[in-house]
């Protein structure tokens, strides 16, 4: 048994001998199975440079009314202490491949962030404003740090252990 596309058919081989009612399981079965390797493929392709590039521009657009506008967006494996970097001299953003497998609301709140620091080099309250146009930031933020508490790192506080503004960018190392 196979499935397979054809431009816009979708063959699906089995068995002669089905009866009519194995014949509709595992066509819907198949079926099923082709869909579900589309939908890996899209998330691959979602993934790449690319798909980076073109969601950064949708968030540009959508979150910060197009003020911004990246020239390029790309993955990167060296970036151990950071979620994400921006160049603001060239328009130019990395994201670490930390990120690859969380949640896309989060992947967009480290995009958001770095967008916005192509606009405000600086985390004054301008700068958060921009943030906090992201629908999910604060719940974006706290699932950051939690990743960096299951990671045993500890974000950074003052003398009296009262917490400090972070660079929700930034993991302390």
């Amino acid at each position: 048994m196979s499935a397979y596309r054809d431009g816009d058919v979708t063959v699906v081989l089995i068995p002669a001998r089905f009866s009519k009612a194995e014949e509709r399981r595992w066509v819907a079965e198949m079926l099923a199975r082709l869909q579900a390797r589309d939908q890996r493929r899209e998330r691959g392709a979602r993934r790449s440079d690319e798909a980076l590039l073109g969601r950064a521009r949708h968030l540009a657009a959508t979150v910060l009314d197009g003020k911004v506008r990246p020239e390029s967006v790309r993955w990167v494996s060296n970036m151990a202490a950071r979620w994400g970097s921006c160049t603001p001299a060239d328009g130019s953003i990395r994201v670490s491949e930390r990120l690859r497998e969380m949640p896309s609301w989060v992947l967009d709140y480290v995009l958001v962030h770095e967008l916005a620091h192509l606009l405000v080099p600086g985390h004054g309250a301008d700068f958060w404003e921009l943030v906090g146009r992201y629908p999910r930031a604060d719940r974006a933020r706290g699932y950051l740090e939690g990743v960096a508490a299951a990671a045993r790192l500890e974000w950074p506080g003052t003398a009296d252990g009262s917490p400090v503004e972070v660079d929700p960018g930034v993991v302390p190392g």
